[in-house]
């Protein structure tokens, strides 16, 4: 019987990485019926994120109510897998589309993110996965590093929580009170960018304007953060300034390794290490991956060279969009074959709308290939 396992990232714009899965499956059983299937859909941190840990691998979806990003009450969530691990998502607690009209990052937090781990860690996790994505905060993973018992001090000693506007006045960060179930936890953060935390290309420069931030704001952001990083250095011992990836979600990247001495590793490994991938594909026969548009970007750590680095031998179809510039060292990495599902010569916007169709019958003719040539295996 064969066996197939299912990588793919997500279409953007077109399916989510769920939706490529069912669509893969059903090209797959259109050939091979009785046909293995695991579906392993790549979460990239955002929204979806802990779902697809959870059609991967089952365990159970935990909701409570945390403080949302402006302070208020929201109705949140994170998934506790069967091992142990809870994924959770940045966004679920400090997202953007908690945030009402005109947004504001010098007033919003990430502590509901804290109360999030902080539950976890109380209620039978032993590793955790912060997923970063959507965020509508520019705190440095303060309010979260509070929320878990860290303190904040301004210059008179006075304890706070900082916001984005307010990171300036901390003049002392003490991990003390740091409560001992989220020490206990091994940490990983997905980090799929590698924006440092200040400057041109920091937290607030890059990602503060579609916060709400003005230009007069982003400066400000921007130096409280630099303060920020000086003061985790002294106090912590932590050099956050040049860590690649600090910058993520409003500095949150640098915060979950300061205050919770996370690793900030890339999505693709995450999951990867999460749904155990090197067991899951010990006896497979083909191994499917995909998104939304295959070029040179592919190579550099996204879902399907990471798939491709790891895939120990057994052979890997990319399924892809599109077909741009650039892939030829992705077969060098240990992609097989690429297949674009553009079956009709159709401008994108109409592309989009038969695109599962099109993902499931490129998917079919692919594996009726498979079974004319015998496949890996008889």
């Amino acid at each position: 019987m064969k066996k197939f396992v299912l990588v793919p990232d997500s279409f953007k714009g077109t399916m989510s990485s769920i939706q490529v899965c069912t669509a893969m499956e059903a090209g797959i059983r259109a050939v091979f019926p009785h046909a293995r299937v695991t579906a392993l859909p790549v979460a990239d941190g955002g929204e979806g994120s802990a779902d697809a840990f959870l059609l991967a691998l089952g365990g159970r979806r935990v909701t409570l109510t945390v403080t949302g990003p402006e302070g208020t009450p929201v109705e949140s969530f994170y998934a506790l897998l069967p091992d142990g691990t809870a994924v959770i998502e940045m966004a679920a607690a400090a997202g953007l589309p908690l945030v009402r009209e005109p947004r504001d990052p010098e007033r919003t937090t990430t502590f509901g993110v804290g109360e999030l781990l902080r539950h976890a860690a109380r209620h039978g996790a032993r590793r955790a996965v912060m997923c970063l994505g959507g965020s509508a905060t520019n705190d440095g993973g303060c309010g979260a590093a509070a929320a878990c018992g860290v303190r904040f001090r301004d210059a008179a000693g006075t304890e706070f929580v900082p916001v984005g506007g307010t990171l300036g006045k901390v003049a002392a960060a003490d991990l003390a009170g740091l409560d001992p179930a989220v020490a206990r936890l091994s940490i990983v953060t997905m980090c799929d960018i590698d924006n440092p935390l200040c400057g041109p290309a920091g937290a607030a420069a890059v990602f503060g304007p579609q916060k709400g931030a003005a230009p007069e704001q982003v400066e400000r952001l921007d130096a409280g953060l630099a303060s920020l990083a000086r003061v985790l250095r002294r106090d912590l011992g932590a050099d956050v300034s040049e860590l690649p990836g600090a910058g993520a979600a409003g500095g949150m990247g640098a915060g979950m390794a300061a205050f919770f001495r996370s690793r900030l590793q890339s999505g693709i490994e995450t999951v990867l290490d999460t749904v155990h991938f090197s067991e899951v594909i010990r006896d497979a026969d083909l191994i499917l991956t995909g998104e939304g548009r295959l070029d040179g970007q592919s190579a550099r750590g996204k879902v399907v060279s990471g798939v491709a680095r790891r895939a120990a031998g057994v052979p890997v179809a990319a399924v892809v969009g599109d077909v741009g510039p650039g892939v030829d060292p992705l077969y060098a990495m240990g992609v097989t074959a690429v297949f674009s599902i553009n079956r009709v010569a159709v401008p994108y916007a109409e592309a989009r709308l038969r695109a599962e169709a099109d993902l499931r019958e490129t998917v079919a003719d692919m594996l009726r290939l498979v079974r004319a040539c015998g496949g890996r295996r008889s």
